[in-house]
């Protein structure tokens, strides 16, 4: 999506020049949000982005591995050979962080790629006896599949609560009622400690038996590639850009699930793995690049600070997400959480930081404008789920 959306953009804006959009797989570019909801289930086959590249005058090199960046002749290395580049946007996303010892077992499956769903695809349909590994948002978006294709499933989290890392336990321990109600198996607080043939050996010793092993315990950026080429990376292994997505590296610029970037907005640098984040990141990047060619003085360098957004749909509900909290802001309450629809705020000195909305898609709407703006904001009415975000503004 980041790399698709750089090359729209940089049309759109106005780039005159040649665009060379390189991945390494050979499927036409497609979406990834299907591939855990309607390519799993079979319901299609077509999750291909509808852009004609063709008429954007976009070349695309399908199937064809980066291996190594050399900034200095801004020239990256290929299997196919080198190429020479004026600008470059790394859009290399993320990959799946995989199970230690899972490599080359049978029946152990990640959920990432197009061929993932595909592979995938017939364990569902044979309605088998299915392990996850991990309950975060993969783990229960596939949980949430294989629930409707008939599977029998039983979910294995670590940590206590399902989602940790990205909620807090005391919201996402009413999400646990959630796999019960769909028929899955969660078990919380307890490890996998291998997998093999035919199951997995928990750290208890507890040995559940599964036609196929799904691990979903994580991402990370996909940089390794990346090594030796100068170009700065932070901890979390994400590309470290700028403001406006530049890297250290001249005329190279990073967008999606690989950058991390500055926020004025939350005072921190910010990683963001969602679809969201590779849709909005592009603009800026094009109008960088097309500002480079522009005389000095025409054109503003375009800020990246958005208000982070996303969504899941799991065990028939609607989740969505904006903005971004930390365990010291002020957590309050909209509605229960028996209920069908519910949300959570985080405030931070009298301002919306974050919203979490469970099938409570106005308070979304409204809330993401509210963090947008920074109005202050009155908690009680905040509190209060029948009065609208907008009229919590103080």
């Amino acid at each position: 999506m980041a790399g698709v959306q750089t090359a729209v953009q940089l049309r759109e804006q106005g780039w005159p020049g040649g665009i060379r959009l390189i991945g390494s797989e050979p499927h036409q570019p497609y979406d990834r949000p299907p591939l855990s909801k309607a390519v799993l289930l079979g319901k299609t086959d077509d999750a291909a982005l509808d852009v004609d590249f063709g008429s954007l005058g976009v070349d695309l090199e399908l199937g064809r591995d980066v291996t190594a960046l050399r900034p200095g002749e801004r020239l990256l290395e290929t299997g196919a050979g080198t190429v020479a580049y004026d600008h470059l946007v790394i859009a290399t996303g993320a990959e799946p962080v995989a199970l230690p010892g899972s490599d080359g077992v049978p029946g152990v499956h990640l959920l990432r790629t197009l061929d993932d769903a595909a592979r995938l695809r017939p364990v569902l349909a044979g309605r088998g006896e299915i392990v996850v590994v991990g309950a975060g948002w993969i783990g229960a978006e596939f949980t949430t599949a294989a629930r409707e294709a008939g599977c029998a499933v039983t979910v294995v989290e670590a940590a206590g609560e399902p989602l940790p890392g990205a909620l807090p336990a005391e919201v996402t321990s009413h999400m646990r009622a959630w796999y019960g109600e769909s028929g899955a198996h969660l078990r919380t607080g307890v490890a996998v400690r291998s997998v093999e043939r035919g199951g997995a050996v928990l750290a208890d010793g507890t040995r559940l038996r599964a036609d196929a092993v799904v691990v979903g315990i994580g991402s990370r950026p996909a940089t390794g590639w990346l090594a030796g080429s100068g170009i700065e990376l932070g901890g979390d292994g994400g590309v470290f850009a700028d403001e406006g997505l530049r890297t250290s590296a001249p005329h190279v610029y990073a967008v999606g699930d690989c950058a991390s970037f500055p926020s004025a907005r939350y005072g921190e640098r910010l990683l963001v793995h969602h679809w969201d984040n590779a849709l909005q990141g592009p603009r800026v990047v094009a109008a960088n690049i097309v500002a480079g060619t522009l005389p000095d003085g025409e054109a503003e360098a375009a800020v990246y600070d958005p208000v982070p957004y996303f969504w899941s749909e799991q065990f028939g509900r609607f989740i969505q997400y904006a903005g971004h909290h930390t365990a010291d802001d002020e957590l309050v309450w909209r509605g229960s959480p028996g209920e069908a629809a519910w949300s959570v705020c985080w405030l931070r000195e009298g301002r919306l930081n974050a919203l979490l909305a469970v099938g409570r898609p106005r308070d979304l709407a409204q809330g993401r404008r509210l963090i947008g703006s920074g109005a202050p904001v009155d908690a009680e009415r905040v509190a209060d789920a029948a009065v609208p975000l907008k009229k919590a503004v103080r």
